[in-house]
């Protein structure tokens, strides 16, 4: 019998020993969790100036950390906690690149909120126009082989852009399969590549309600910016573009006075585009949870109509505005949801509280 009990006792043992080993051991992908709520005053400053007003603009964030056993089980337990494999979240980048790219990112975005800013306070401000970088390659894109992450798109079937939107323009409407011809710049040498357009899942937008056709590669304007008074932007470690609509909104308070905010703690989240759309995101339910944390009592969301096409590709198959919305009355009751479109849409609603129409109906 203390035979039999040493052999039963190993077995346990070892069956604990495997548990453990499985629990830490690390995965091929990433852990999706809240991140911050961060006051943007503290990485904005205007004419030498930080903001001093008792109003609050934060930029909300996701943070990532590298998945083991124990993370992975814990994501079937909290709501708020995500796994995605790496190649999901990197798009099958070395870490370097990755973190290449979101520096592209956050830079453009900077430079977008100033640019949409200064023009809606009417200040002075000046665009020197250095490239478009490529940030990624679909794998869908049939110009996977031939163009990377870094390289610089020059010219389109010989056309010459000032900005990415052109570019995005001219091919938007081509439809499916039509051959074009791109020129690039890689690390200093030209190139020329030929491929088909694809139809762009999921890129139905108040700009382009029948959907958009490319090429499967995501840009980004290099763009440097002239302002009077100076703006200085020091974001951190924080990356990626999806605090555009939040930095336009903290320079342009800033720049016209601080009387947008009123006291208010408000936070948000959205790309912003030269012209001042508002674009969709990835993690928006984490970031009202860290948005709660940090006490904010006005929540901005991207908002498009929601429709089959666009739900299919959608995070949990909603909207951004949906997920918002439905994760704030269940988690964050204190947190107002406001969709927007524009940043003009923003300013009307702290100005006035106004709000756009919405729907849930699909089209």
């Amino acid at each position: 019998m203390r035979k039999k009990s040493k052999i039963i006792a190993a077995i346990v043992s070892l069956v604990a020993l495997i548990g453990i080993i499985g629990l830490v051991w690390p995965l091929d992908g990433y852990i999706e969790s809240p991140g911050e709520a961060d006051d943007l005053a503290r990485f904005v400053t205007i004419g030498g100036k930080k903001d001093t007003s008792k109003g609050r603009y934060n930029i909300t964030s996701v943070y990532l950390s590298k998945a083991n056993g124990f993370g992975y089980l814990r994501t079937k337990i909290s709501p708020f906690l995500d796994y995605s494999q790496s190649e999901d979240v990197t798009g099958g980048q070395s870490s370097d690149v990755f973190a290449q790219v979101q520096s592209f990112y956050m830079q453009s975005a900077i430079a977008n909120a100033e640019q949409v800013a200064f023009k809606k306070a009417n200040k002075p401000i000046t665009t020197q126009y250095r490239g478009i970088y490529v940030l990624s390659v679909s794998k869908q894109s049939h110009f996977k082989k031939s163009i990377r992450v870094g390289d610089t798109i020059t010219a389109v079937d010989g056309h010459h852009y000032e900005n990415s939107d052109g570019f995005i323009k001219y091919l938007a409407n081509k439809g499916k399969d039509v051959s074009v011809t791109i020129d690039y710049l890689r690390n200093g040498k030209k190139g020329k590549a030929t491929g088909t357009t694809i139809k762009l899942a999921g890129s139905k937008s108040p700009e382009y309600p029948k959907g958009r056709s490319g090429i499967g590669i995501v840009l980004t304007d290099n763009v440097a910016v002239t302002t009077k008074p100076k703006v200085a932007v020091d974001p951190g470690e924080i990356g990626g573009p999806s605090g555009g609509l939040m930095f336009t909104l903290q320079i342009y308070d800033q720049l016209t006075g601080n009387k947008l905010s009123k006291a208010r703690n408000i936070s948000g989240t959205g790309t912003m585009n030269a012209n001042g759309y508002v674009g969709e995101i990835g993690g928006i339910d984490k970031k009202v949870i860290a948005a709660k944390a940090a006490g904010s009592t006005v929540f901005f969301a991207p908002y498009l109509p929601p429709n089959k096409n666009i739900l299919k590709y959608e995070e949990k198959h909603q909207t951004n505005y949906q997920l918002a919305r439905d994760t704030a009355k269940k988690h964050a009751p204190n947190i107002k949801v406001v969709p927007v479109v524009t940043f003009q849409d923003a300013i009307n609603y702290l100005e006035t509280g106004r709000i756009i129409k919405t729907t849930d109906k699909v089209q």
